[in-house]
C-alpha cells in the first residue's frame, strides 16, 4: 500500500486528493488544520488515514490535542514518536484503543542509519512501548545502508522501514514487496515531507511494474 503524505494547509485539497490514493498521512504539524478542518478531513468516508504531528514547532500539549481530535474524528492510525514522553504516549494509546485506531510508534534519524543490532533494538523498543506498527526511518548515506533497513522485515511483525535521502529511495520502492504495512510517497505536484520521497504516481508506477514483472 502506498501512503501519500499531505502537508498542504488547504484542507479542501486533501479532500480532493483522497479518492485517487490508497492511503493518506495528514501531517498536522505542517497543515496547521484547526479543529473544524480536522473533523472534516478525518471524517471522510472510505478513506484510510494516518494522523501525524511532529514536535518540531508544537508543544507536546498541542500535539496531543490535535492527534486526539484526529483519532476521534476517524483516523485509522496515529503516529507517536518513540521519544515522546511516557504520559503523552500512554494517553494517546488509550484514546486510540478506544476508537479502533492502530498505533504507529516511529523512530527518525536524520543523520545516519545505525548498525543492525541497534536497528533491531529500536524495533523492539517500539513494540514494547505499544506499537501495532513500528516505523523506522533513517538517513541513508551509503547505498548499503538500505540492506540493514530491509533486514528489519525479518522480525515478522507489522513494520515500515524506510531510508531518507536520494540513496534511500530503493528502500521505499521495495518496501511493499517485502511486507511493509505501507510505504510513503509525496503528493503529485506537492512538497515532499521527508528527504527522498517519490511522488505518488511515480511510486505506483514503479511498484506496479515490479509486481507485473514478478508475476510474468
Amino acid at each position: 500500500m502506498i501512503c501519500v503524505a499531505i502537508s498542504d494547509k488547504d484542507y479542501r485539497k486533501a479532500i480532493a486528493i483522497l479518492p485517487g490514493v490508497e492511503m493518506a498521512e495528514i501531517r498536522l504539524d505542517l497543515t496547521e488544520y484547526d479543529d473544524e478542518a480536522i473533523d472534516v478531513v478525518f471524517g471522510q468516508e472510505n478513506a484510510n488515514f494516518i494522523a501525524t504531528c511532529r514536535p518540531d514547532n508544537m508543544t507536546e500539549k498541542e500535539q496531543y490535542f490535535k492527534l486526539r481530535r484526529a483519532i476521534e474524528a476517524g483516523a485509522n492510525y496515529v503516529d507517536i514518536e518513540l521519544d515522546a514522553s511516557e504520559d503523552q504516549r500512554k494517553a494517546l494509546i488509550e484514546v486510540a484503543k478506544s476508537n479502533n485506531c492502530r498505533v504507529i510508534i516511529s523512530y527518525h534519524n536524520f543523520t545516519e542509519t545505525p548498525g543492525m543490532r541497534k536497528l533491531f533494538d529500536i524495533a523492539d523498543e517500539c513494540y514494547h512501548k505499544g506499537a501495532d506498527v513500528a516505523k523506522i526511518a533513517t538517513k541513508v548515506n551509503f547505498f548499503e545502508d538500505n540492506a540493514r533497513l530491509i533486514s528489519l522485515y525479518s522480525v515478522n511483525k507489522p513494520m515500515v522501514a524506510l531510508g531518507m535521502g536520494a540513496a534511500g529511495k530503493v528502500s521505499r520502492i521495495v518496501a511493499p514487496l517485502l511486507g511493509a504495512e505501507f510505504t510513503f510517497a509525496a503528493e503529485d505536484g506537492g512538497a515532499e515531507t521527508a528527504p527522498g520521497q517519490i511522488t505518488y504516481s511515480k511510486m505506483k508506477e514503479l511498484v506496479d511494474t515490479i509486481n507485473e514483472t514478478l508475476n510474468e
